[in-house]
């Protein structure tokens, strides 16, 4: 079968984001609402908005199951306060258990975190535990700069982010490390936030010894690692200067790449570079990128065409496509294996 690793609900019902827009405008005034309990969103308008587009290209491209979580670029950790970021992702996370539920063979869930600027991420552990363990959630998104493009919190290696860690070690989860909106106009979120988080996230990785605390630790790094399969040879530089060990004994045990790379020179370079037990296949489709490239005449996101294309035996493909996201998302796999798959 072939799992999308990286999936989001930017088709959600128009509801979710005028009741959003309500609760940013009334930021000062939490008294004048919006409540909870004025989102209405029935299971038919789920069915719409799943049914006439993810799950519609699903079937077109061929790929069978999505790991899908909230709009990215719609956490925006850095509005309001904690108060306001738990409301928020608890609705989220209640969507996409939802659509999960509905679309049980296409779609199960990872967790957007309740994070906020200056606040302990152990605040997020409840909506956590409740996504892992009411909604049957296999991996959750961590946003390294909940500031939104401003940088505020200590790197991944610091030790404010080991409650988080401790939980997705106990839960055997991983973390696609992914940011949200920038607020910053000096970095655009899609075109620039998004990548230089991915790369961030890497190096204070490379610069730590994070993973000799948590040997089972695993991340996730979208959008093809940003710019580090590019400059793998940087990087490894940089870490021989560190004396730091060989990268793939330093970090690939622990840190995996998707394949949200929208053009195939980019896909041979992930799978050139990078060990193809490392790469998870993932198209982010209806995200940051839906047009159709005038060059190949496809979508720019229908990524299963470059893995298709590229110079790749059948069995490091099926690793791709099944193999690694099973083993990288150990409860996805056991979900799988308990509907006989």
């Amino acid at each position: 079968m072939i799992i999308d690793c990286h999936g989001h609900y930017t088709t959600a019902p128009q509801a979710l984001e005028d009741w959003r827009k309500r609760q940013v405008a009334n930021l000062a005034t939490p008294e004048l609402g919006p409540k909870v309990s004025e989102l209405q969103i029935s299971d038919d308008e789920l069915r719409e908005t799943i049914e006439s587009n993810q799950l519609k290209l699903m079937k077109q491209r061929g790929s069978d199951l999505t790991i899908f979580s909230p709009r990215a670029s719609f956490m925006a950790h850095h509005i309001g306060d904690f108060n306001t970021s738990a409301t928020w992702a608890a609705i989220c996370n209640e969507l996409c258990f939802r659509v999960s539920e509905l679309f049980p063979e296409h779609f199960i869930g990872a967790a957007m975190l309740p994070q906020s600027p200056g606040v302990d991420p152990a605040s997020c552990i409840p909506e956590l535990e409740k996504c892992v363990k009411d909604y049957g959630f296999v991996g959750l998104n961590l946003n390294p700069d909940p500031s939104g493009g401003h940088w505020t919190s200590p790197p991944l290696s610091d030790r404010q982010w080991y409650p988080i860690y401790e939980k997705m070690v106990e839960y055997d989860i991983p973390a696609m490390i992914h940011v949200s909106t920038s607020c910053n106009c000096a970095f655009h979120t899609t075109g620039a936030h998004y990548l230089n988080a991915d790369t961030t996230a890497f190096m204070q990785c490379l610069t730590s010894d994070l993973f000799k605390d948590f040997p089972t630790l695993k991340f996730v790094i979208p959008h093809g690692g940003g710019a580090v399969p590019y400059h793998w040879g940087r990087f490894r530089g940089l870490a021989q200067e560190m004396k730091k060990p060989l990268l793939k004994d330093h970090l690939l045990n622990n840190i995996f790449f998707d394949t949200c790379v929208y053009h195939q020179p980019g896909i041979d370079l992930l799978t050139r570079v990078i060990p193809v037990e490392n790469v998870l296949f993932a198209s982010e489709m209806i995200g940051a990128v839906r047009g159709i490239d005038p060059e190949t005449g496809h979508y720019y996101d229908d990524t299963k065409r470059y893995i298709e294309a590229a110079n790749i035996s059948a069995e490091e493909r099926h690793l791709i496509y099944e193999g690694n996201a099973r083993r990288v998302y150990p409860r996805l796999d056991a979900a799988l294996k308990a509907k006989g798959k």
